[in-house]
């Protein structure tokens, strides 16, 4: 008996080779014949600024902050406390877990270098009463709790203090209310001594609220960079800070 194979059998199996072979050639070709885009910083930190803004500027998500003009030390410590698990959200436990430390202080570098316009204040959703007890903390604290002034710490412009002090304007009052809460439920913490959960320990519901509420409608100073290292003695020891 004779068998006969179809041409066509055999036609269409090597024609899928040859477009598949094809193909390949093809995209390598057209592969090198892009454009490769540059291996620089700003494109390095994409995974960071879709969530924090092109440049680090902070997002309309309250819960998104600003990390521009931020110290670099302080971005350092932050990125390395969620490496370590010290801060606890796992798209930033997940992005930065096998990155160096090296890298994590290019990253910081980066964003501390960065200088877009801070957004425009937020306009008060609270009491002036309540504004007046935000305003009295920040700038001079209370003395009959033992909590220090905001800004004996994070500078008289609230702009924080090189090299591992951020700046407190121009954030959301959600985030600063967050993060307080997360300081004083010790869901956020820092190396020992932890000068943020001590302070927020001794602050009551109404007064992170006051507190976030009144620093949320401060606008931005003229120009808003960290004081100088060692401009300010801080009234407290915190373990992420070089005393």
């Amino acid at each position: 008996m004779e068998l006969r194979v179809s041409s066509r059998r055999i036609f269409r199996p090597l024609l899928a080779l040859l477009l598949i072979g094809g193909a390949g050639v093809y995209s390598a070709a057209q592969a090198q014949s892009q454009p490769q885009a540059p291996d620089t910083m700003e494109q390095r930190v994409q995974g960071c600024t879709a969530c924090h803004g092109s440049h680090g500027q902070g997002t309309d998500n309250d819960y998104f902050p600003r990390l521009a003009g931020k110290p670099a030390e302080y971005l350092y410590n932050q990125l390395e406390n969620f490496r370590a698990g010290r801060r606890k959200y796992p798209p930033m436990n997940y992005l930065v877990t096998y990155l160096s430390d090296d890298y994590l202080h290019q990253i910081a570098t980066y964003f501390s270098q960065q200088r877009p316009p801070y957004p425009a204040p937020a306009k008060p959703t609270v009491s002036n009463d309540v504004l007046a007890r935000g305003k009295q903390i920040v700038l001079n604290g209370d003395q009959g709790k033992n909590i220090p002034a905001c800004a004996a710490c994070h500078g008289k412009a609230l702009t924080g203090m090189e090299p591992a002090i951020p700046g407190l304007v121009g954030l959301h009052s959600d985030y600063i209310s967050a993060q307080l809460g997360a300081w004083r439920s010790g869901t956020r913490h820092a190396i020992a001594p932890d000068c943020m959960h001590d302070i927020a320990s001794r602050l009551t519901d109404a007064d992170v609220t006051a507190v976030a509420a009144w620093l949320s409608t401060q606008p931005a100073p003229a120009n808003p960079v960290p004081a100088p290292a060692r401009s300010m003695k801080t009234p407290l020891a915190c373990g992420s800070e070089p005393q």
